[in-house]
């Protein structure tokens, strides 16, 4: 008769290569974070599967640092304020002009809150389709969660929106109430809008009704109960802003003063007087005229 055991030997190691050449194929298991190595996540995608990937060093950045946006920290702040102490808060849809603050805004209200549990995860647009999957890996949580869309604009025919649509407000399940959604877009209804798309309004009465492609596009934005817009920055309030950051790299007030020439034509040969371009600036004249090493606070 046959000993067996070397058969179920030469069977087990045949079965472990096979698990071996299989294993790098498979998608990984799910990763649950370590709430508490961090305040701030991103959401990564590897091998077909989503996990929470701990942010250790987010940005420095804090109210304080953001001046001539005063209404609108104002009104983000008071929400946020809400949402911490577990009051009714509303998702946040922040539009308007580029490197005005947006995101700087929700950055800073992170560090305002963090202590209080407020967290903050960062989820790409590309992975819009994974929002039913983070939002169930955060509900039940003692935390706070602002899940931030940075950049947020979608191309007439893309699909992701509806992800995005479904769990602001269009799910036959409730959306956790220690979840929020802010979202950062130059468009205020994050989609493209054209000429030909108002010629299918129709008049009924004395009333205007949008078309159908209207209203598409008008029903993701509603579902953010709360709009805020940022406007571009007049000369005095980018100096103001690039005089801030000066200060913070350690420049003194001559220093400031001598470089308020080179601050407009930094931001004439940029086209724009922004928030970021005030930062740029910053940091170039700062690292260019001073000869101590200086760490910055923030990026933008």
């Amino acid at each position: 008769m046959t000993d067996p055991i070397p058969q179920l030997v030469s069977f087990l190691a045949r079965a472990e290569k096979l698990l071996e050449r299989l294993e790098p194929l498979l998608p990984p298991a799910s990763r649950t974070p370590d709430w508490s190595s961090a305040t701030a996540f991103r959401w990564r995608k590897s091998k077909g599967s989503g996990f929470l990937q701990a942010i250790r060093q987010p940005p420095a950045i804090h109210l304080s640092d953001l001046h001539d946006i005063d209404a609108q920290k104002s009104r983000i702040d008071a929400n946020t304020r809400q949402f911490v102490a577990g009051q009714p808060a509303n998702n946040v849809l922040l539009t308007g002009a580029r490197g005005s603050g947006k995101s700087s805004v929700i950055k800073a209200l992170l560090n305002a809150y963090a202590g209080k549990g407020l967290r903050l995860i960062e989820v790409d647009k590309n992975d819009l389709t994974d929002l039913a999957d983070i939002v169930e890996l955060l509900e039940g949580r003692p935390e706070r969660f602002i899940i931030f869309c940075d950049d947020l604009s979608f191309d007439a025919g893309d699909a992701t929106y509806k992800a995005l649509k479904v769990v602001l407000d269009g799910s036959i399940s409730a959306a956790p109430e220690n979840v929020l959604i802010y979202a950062t877009s130059n468009r205020r209804h994050l989609m493209p809008e054209y000429f030909d798309e108002n010629l299918a309004s129709k008049r009924v009465g004395d009333e205007i009704h949008p078309g159908e492609a209207i209203e598409e596009k008008i029903s993701l934005s509603e579902r953010f109960g709360l709009w805020i817009s940022f406007y571009p920055f007049d000369q005095d309030a980018y100096l103001n802003i690039a005089t801030h950051w000066l200060k913070s790299f350690g420049c003194g007030a001559a220093e400031i003063a001598g470089a308020e020439r080179d601050a407009l034509n930094w931001a004439l040969m940029r086209g724009s007087r922004s928030g970021r371009v005030a930062w740029q600036f910053a940091k170039d004249w700062a690292g260019t005229h001073s000869g101590m090493p200086i760490k910055a606070k923030r990026s933008k």
